[in-house]
């Protein structure tokens, strides 16, 4: 059997946003949220999968959103390129969930909580050891908790993950080894078939069970994550290189400092340069730093 990459946003979502399948998000966020405990018996996915039609894609990321029974609002996300303002991206969009529930005039104590799961193909918390961080609102010096706790985010950063198949113990180790290693399987581990929803999620993960159109999405998806990657390499290796010529030429006729910052931006110009007909705009600004409007006039 071959299986698609389940950190690949398209995947991720065929996988996990199904309502065909609710049995494998909730055995997921079971395990993930609450430690395994089936606190979650029913949800309703808000934005369930649809099958793709094949055009460009833009965005490097796709949100899962699941409403659960006692009216939380989750949302699921796979990010496999760390761009500039990821973080703050996060953030917005975790207080956005809990804002727009509210319509004009109703009350306050209408609102729900929200957790922000984010799953990173990169390490986020080079401080933190652990595969599975949780912030959450606390008093800044005796960090005790904000009275009403409706804001979560929860991040899974898979570098972090190192056990090996005879390793896995509990439920959501198995969850991480699926997304993280699924691609390189040939057959559904018995460990991770003790689980009816993981072998489940192996099932609708098998390319034999995928439609034309759908494997034509995966591969332009996979490419389109591939191209970005090696732009980005490239981009920031040139710039750089150029950044610090630029700087350190510069630095010898104006002074160290002045010539030290007009050379980051020269090297800002350059990684831009280099990524313009590769990664779309709003990428090469993040990435980048440099405004819209200066990519777009670079362009």
């Amino acid at each position: 059997m071959i299986f698609i990459n389940p950190k690949t946003d398209f995947a991720f979502k065929k996988i996990f946003g199904s309502e065909q399948n609710p049995d494998i998000l909730i055995s997921f966020l079971n395990s993930l949220l609450y430690g395994g405990y089936p606190r979650i018996t029913e949800l309703e996915i808000i934005n369930p999968y649809l099958a793709p039609k094949i055009q460009g894609i833009k965005d490097t990321f796709l949100d899962v959103k699941a409403k659960l029974t006692d009216e939380t609002t989750v949302i699921i996300e796979m990010q496999v390129l760390n761009l500039s303002g990821f973080e703050k991206r996060i953030l917005y969009n975790a207080a956005k969930a809990y804002s727009i529930q509210l319509q004009p005039g109703d009350d306050y104590t209408l609102l729900n909580p929200v957790i922000a799961l984010t799953l990173t193909d990169f390490e986020m918390f080079e401080d933190l050891p652990q595969v599975i961080s949780n912030f959450v609102l606390k008093e800044k010096n005796l960090l005790t908790d904000y009275p009403i706790n409706e804001l979560e985010l929860v991040f899974v950063e898979l570098p972090k993950f190192t056990k090996e198949l005879e390793e896995l113990e509990t439920v959501a180790d198995k969850w991480i080894y699926f997304i993280k290693c699924a691609r390189g399987l040939e057959t559904i581990p018995e460990t991770m078939a003790q689980v009816p929803e993981i072998r489940k999620a192996f099932e609708v993960a098998n390319q034999a069970n995928m439609t034309r159109e759908e494997l034509e999405a995966l591969e332009q998806r996979e490419m389109y994550i591939h191209d970005q990657r090696n732009a980005i390499k490239l981009a920031l290796r040139q710039g750089i290189e150029q950044g610090m010529e630029k700087g350190i030429q510069v630095g010898r006729e104006q002074g160290i400092q002045e010539g030290r910052e007009q050379g980051i931006q020269e090297s800002k110009v350059e990684m831009a340069r280099k990524m313009i007909g590769v990664v779309d705009e709003d990428a090469i600004s993040q990435i980048t730093g440099l405004s819209l409007e200066e990519v777009r006039r670079l362009r």
